[in-house]
């Protein structure tokens, strides 16, 4: 009777040591799951400000860090393809101060730009406008064959590639001389390249990327019809569609982060200052630029 007493009372306190053990482990787990529920962010922007309305119908906002400043194409009329010698490019200030409203003038409806060796490229119209950011002045033009409405334009390693939205092709220039690299990608507009020399664009498709045998393989087919495009890394891009969105995108989904269709406040070719996380967002018929905290 004593053995089987002790047995018992071993066997009790066996099964409440267990309990006491496993119960734990149960809510940690339920606590790590919360944890990781919270830790994932929802991709967002907040307004940080806004220039004065001040920059005629802005196609293009393109962030300069060797300045800290802001390049703004302007288109300056209400006709992206009219040759009428309205369109400029100002300078404003990362604080949203227009520093030079009228930086570069004699241009006629300007679009994306890009820096390479020195030099501001822009594209306007059918021509592929080369300036020169020291002398302020500009250095080429090149009449591009067949090309009907050029726009966003993106620089790797001393070669420039831009769009044409009408004809579907992708060009790009390098030591004095344009090529044709892609067509047949219809309306496309945005394009900007990674560090590795990937090329990524927008058209209506979606977001897309060109391989290495010049094939091209769809990253997100949700943002179609897109106009700006930032490369945030690690699979994750930042897309702004004209009408008035912008999207959070990667090939696992998206976040559209910014509709500002119902205040009728477009949102063109955006710009990105990847050290402070700011996107800067040209309105076109609003004629400011707007500029946005990205968190996600």
């Amino acid at each position: 009777m004593k053995t089987k007493f002790k047995s018992g009372i071993l066997l009790a306190s066996a099964i409440l040591l267990f309990a006491q053990c496993s119960s734990p482990k149960t809510e940690s787990s339920e606590e790590m799951a919360a944890e990781e529920s919270t830790a994932m962010k929802t991709p967002s922007l907040t307004l940080l400000w806004e220039t004065p309305a001040e920059l005629i119908t802005n196609e293009s906002v393109l962030f300069d860090p060797s300045s800290g400043n802001l390049y703004v194409s302007n288109i300056g009329g209400m006709d992206p393809l009219e040759k009428d010698g309205k369109g400029s490019i100002a300078i404003v200030s990362t604080a949203g101060d227009i520093l030079n409203p009228a930086w570069v003038t004699g241009l006629n409806a300007p679009k994306g730009m890009a820096i390479s060796e020195g030099k501001l490229y822009v594209t306007d119209i059918d021509e592929f406008v080369e300036i020169d950011i020291a002398s302020t002045t500009i250095s080429n033009k090149w009449k591009v064959e067949g090309a009907q409405f050029l726009n966003d334009v993106a620089a790797h390693n001393g070669t420039v590639y831009f769009t044409d939205m009408n004809t579907g092709k992708v060009h790009t220039y390098a030591e004095g001389s344009i090529s044709t690299i892609s067509e047949g990608n219809s309306s496309i507009n945005g394009i900007a390249v990674a560090n590795d020399g990937t090329i990524y664009g927008l058209d209506a498709s979606g977001l897309k990327k060109w391989n290495a045998d010049g094939t091209t393989t769809i990253v997100n087919s949700t943002v179609t019809g897109g106009d700006g495009l930032i490369i945030l890394g690690d699979g994750n891009f930042v897309a702004s569609r004209w009408q008035g969105e912008i999207w959070f995108a990667s090939a696992d989904g998206e976040t559209n982060m910014l509709d500002t269709k119902a205040a009728e406040s477009n949102t063109a070719d955006i710009g990105y200052n990847p050290a402070e996380k700011v996107v800067y967002v040209p309105t076109f018929f609003k004629n400011k630029v707007a500029a946005y905290k990205l968190d996600y």
